[in-house]
């Protein structure tokens, strides 16, 4: 008589079965899959490679009201001229920002390149308000408005050619004034401006998702070219 021993299987099963065979590969294993999905979002990371913003645009409200002739005699590189503009213009050094502030409390910080900039450049108006004396609000009503991100297709594209083949309403193209094709994409809301070389420029997105899935929107009509 033989006597088997009871042997647990490990508390995880799943993690231990890929960590004993993860480099294995055979006809319905489950690794393929894994590592196909592995694969895929290196791939779609390496597509948005040349992805870059180039600044993004947020607004919104910091105070119930604000003294801009007090605030800007307090604040360094604090410049206000109501005859030219009627806001005051904060440039903010580091991170290299610039912001627009209104007696209304509103604002427009502009310049911004990733999110940790515009949380760090908001903290330093917060902390210029206190010194001026001005009672920001204890929870700031800040978004983003607006992404604009550089792109590169990396190859030719005939602008005659895509003219024709998009939308008419939702292109604009004159080369005789201006070297780039307009084209305005409904969903998401994005505005993208061509050039022959492959470069593009698009904005209008308020988040990277919405600039990416634009840039896919204008990949699969550019795939009717090739």
């Amino acid at each position: 008589m033989v006597t088997l021993a009871r042997v647990d299987p490990p508390e995880n099963l799943f993690k231990w079965y890929f960590g004993k065979f993860r480099n294995t590969y055979h006809k319905g294993c489950p690794l393929v899959l894994w590592s196909g999905e592995r694969h895929r979002k290196k791939m779609v990371d390496k597509k948005y490679e040349s992805l870059k913003i180039e600044n993004i645009v947020a607004s919104g409200v910091i105070a119930e009201s604000i003294d801009l002739a007090e605030f800007s005699d307090k604040i360094e590189n604090c410049e206000l001229n109501k005859k030219r503009f009627p806001g005051a213009v904060y440039r903010i050094a580091d991170p290299k920002i610039a912001c627009l502030i209104f007696s209304s409390g509103k604002i427009v910080i502009t310049g911004v390149r990733n999110d940790k900039a515009l949380a760090d450049g908001l903290a330093i108006v917060l902390k210029s308000l206190k010194t001026a004396g001005i009672e920001p609000l204890k929870v700031p009503r800040i978004a983003i408005t607006n992404m604009v991100c550089s792109y590169n297709l990396d190859r030719y594209i005939n602008l005659n050619k895509l003219a024709v083949t998009l939308n008419v309403e939702n292109v604009e193209y004159e080369p005789e004034q201006f070297p780039g094709l307009v084209y305005r994409i409904k969903e998401p809301r994005i505005v993208v401006l061509i050039f022959s070389s492959g470069k593009i420029i698009l904005t209008g997105g308020k988040t990277l998702e919405d600039v990416k899935n634009g840039l896919d929107v204008l990949e699969k009509k550019l795939e009717s070219l090739r």
